[in-house]
């Protein structure tokens, strides 16, 4: 039974963070992407440092000073940016295919890494695998530009994809520059700084939030689940498993939250969805296939992260 845990976890961990995309979906209904940030961020940030307490380990570990640039970068690129980008986008197209468009962080990824870190690009066939990705991309938007033109549909289209981009430019950042800091520092730091920006960015429209439970919980659950619990989640099965093992969750995320889209919401799934979903799993594969030989965590995390 202890040799099911490690592939438990990682199941539990692509249930949760694909339902990450719900929550953003529920929470939206109620407040603005702006205020989403500063409650799920603060939710997050209470969240580890009762978990740190549990641990016994420091809440704000040595150095912390030296490195607020750091956290203030990873603030803006890890949470600000594609977390309101994300509810954003939601409030105009399915949390399902929000998902599929957000897993392309790995393309992205390869694609920044070309100029930002030569030395680590991807193969050939890595490349492919990220025009095959793109192309996935493509299926899923051009029936609704052929059809409507510039809708607000593409516009949520086009602002998963920034936020995936933001991840893909936060994780070569993280790789370069934070790699020796301790993840649970990392988290609490880049949270901290993520509460602290969200607080003038939310005060405007705090005073329209309708106060609902099943949004309340839902932000809740996204702070203290999706970021918490997933990331020992996360960390449990990469120290179990291995690196590239873990990094299977990225192709989790979408099909779970697909499913809980599809089950709980009742969103549509179309042809063009299941097509473009297949195809952009099949180059993020493809993109991933030289990291075997030098896994590296950090570039994968936050791609499975909403």
């Amino acid at each position: 039974m202890s040799s099911l845990k490690p592939y438990l976890a990682l199941i539990g961990l692509a249930l949760i963070w694909g339902a990450s995309f719900l929550l953003i979906k529920v929470a939206v209904h109620d407040m603005s992407p702006t205020v989403l940030l500063l409650l799920r961020s603060l939710s997050g940030l209470i969240a580890l440092a009762v978990i740190g307490k549990v641990m016994g380990r420091p809440i704000i570990g040595e150095g912390w000073r030296t490195r607020l640039g750091s956290f203030a970068i990873m603030a803006i690129t890890n949470a600000i940016v594609p977390w309101v980008a994300i509810a954003w986008g939601e409030e105009r197209i399915s949390s399902g295919l929000a998902s599929i468009l957000n897993s392309t962080t790995t393309l992205w990824t390869a694609v920044l890494i070309f100029w930002a870190m030569p030395a680590e690009r991807p193969s050939k066939v890595g490349y492919l695998g990220v025009v095959l990705g793109f192309a996935g991309v493509v299926i899923l938007v051009l029936p609704e530009i052929l059809a409507h033109g510039v809708s607000g549909n593409f516009l949520g289209a086009l602002a998963v994809l920034v936020a995936a981009l933001s991840y893909a430019a936060n994780a070569i950042y993280q790789r370069r520059k934070m790699r020796n800091v301790s993840v649970f520092d990392v988290s609490i730091g880049q949270l901290a700084a993520t509460v602290v920006f969200a607080i003038p960015l939310a005060a405007p429209s705090l005073q329209h939030v309708h106060v609902a439970l099943t949004s309340m919980a839902a932000v809740i659950a996204l702070g203290a689940g999706a970021t918490g619990v997933a990331y020992l989640l996360y960390y449990y099965v990469m120290n179990t498993l291995g690196a590239v093992r873990a990094a299977g969750v990225t192709l989790l995320v979408p099909l779970t939250a697909v499913f809980w889209g599809v089950v709980l919401l009742h969103e549509s799934l179309s042809l063009p969805i299941v097509i473009g979903m297949a195809v952009i799993l099949a180059g993020t594969v493809l993109t991933n296939l030289r990291k075997r030989a030098n896994p590296e965590p950090a570039l994968k995390r936050d791609s499975a992260a909403a």
